[in-house]
């Protein structure tokens, strides 16, 4: 049965760093950029971090090996229910319009972080490619830059999903909060997921 999907990013992808992915004019997600780097690794999860000259702006990426299917990834993936338990701060996920091929969604999402950020409410045209990825894009809301994906692609009996994330806020931010929430909310993002899944997988 196809599930609404919202794209887990959402978000994170919302005040988490305001992150995310749009369309507007911005550089090419995973581009090089100039600035300062973070990268992380563990035997499951890996994640690096560039930030522009501001560290207000910049690309993430992380990627974590899954112990199941693409398919039981990917229908955690493209469910709201399952993003409202899994993106720290999303609030709400609605899916406003669907293609008749299933090969795309508009959904709205908004973003309650903290108490010193503004709540931000936006949409996102998500596009899938079952069961190997989907692709997002800010379309209308708040947010500059808004832009991503996921890539799924199997390993034995594991999955390994790799998520990038190209954002720019339509606010200030303090430069330590940005790089925290990253370092600390794409982990537990992707951790979540990965729990999501396996669970799903034995059930």
């Amino acid at each position: 049965m196809h599930q609404n999907p919202s794209t887990l990013l959402g978000r994170f992808a919302s005040l988490l760093l305001a992150i995310a992915l749009t369309g507007q004019g911005g550089r090419a997600v995973g581009s090089p950029m100039s600035g300062n780097a973070n990268a992380a690794a563990s035997d499951d999860f890996a994640l690096a971090i560039r930030l522009d000259s501001s560290e207000a702006s910049g690309v993430a990426t992380a990627s974590i090996r899954i112990h199941a299917t693409q398919e039981a990834v990917w229908n955690i993936l493209t469910s709201c229910a399952e993003a409202l338990q899994i993106v720290p701060g999303l609030k709400l996920c609605a899916v406003e319009e669907t293609a008749p091929d299933l090969s795309w969604q508009r959904i709205r999402q908004v973003m309650d972080y903290s108490w010193f950020t503004p709540r931000v409410s936006y949409e996102v045209r998500a596009s899938y490619n079952r069961p190997g990825g989907v692709v997002f894009e800010k379309v209308a809301g708040d947010l500059i830059r808004l832009r991503g994906s996921w890539g799924l692609t199997r390993d034995g009996e594991y999955t390994v999903a790799h998520y990038v994330l190209d954002f720019e806020p339509g606010f200030w931010m303090p430069r330590w909060f940005v790089r925290a929430a990253l370092k600390r909310d794409l982990p537990r993002m992707l951790r979540a997921l990965r729990a999501h899944a396996e669970a799903a997988q034995k059930g």
